[in-house]
């Protein structure tokens, strides 16, 4: 009982840990804000290819979460990036990759695509 106690409070304080180490890193946008910026970003959806393929945002690049690493020279770190998921913990875990390979200027939408309301594209 007492080993389960201590890895549920490790992971409680795990989970703190990182929540406020992303907050630090990434600004959370409104669709408001986030709409007001993105075109003048690197705007990336970094959901897998058929969550993307079934709709995104106008104008987004597709570097699913699983890839980035592998694909992460294809983003230049002079630039802002705006990082969007589905709703919202992936495009967190996607910021805090970047910022450990010295990307700073990072932004993801609050709610993620499933809140989006503007234009949308299809495959």
């Amino acid at each position: 009982m007492e080993i389960a106690l201590i890895v549920l409070g490790a992971i409680i304080i795990y989970s703190i840990v990182t929540y406020l180490f992303q907050r630090k890193i990434v600004k959370t946008l409104t669709e408001e804000e986030f709409r007001a910026g993105y075109r003048k970003a690197q705007l990336i959806d970094v959901r897998e290819p058929d969550e993307y393929a079934a709709g995104h945002i106008l104008g987004a690049r597709n570097i699913p979460l699983s890839q980035l690493r592998m694909r992460m020279k294809e983003l230049r770190p002079d630039q802002p990036i705006y990082l969007y998921c589905q709703n919202g913990l992936r495009s967190g875990r996607a910021a805090q990759m970047l910022y450990r390979k010295g990307y700073r200027d990072l932004y993801h939408l609050k709610g993620g695509f499933k809140h989006w309301t503007g234009k949308i594209k299809k495959k």
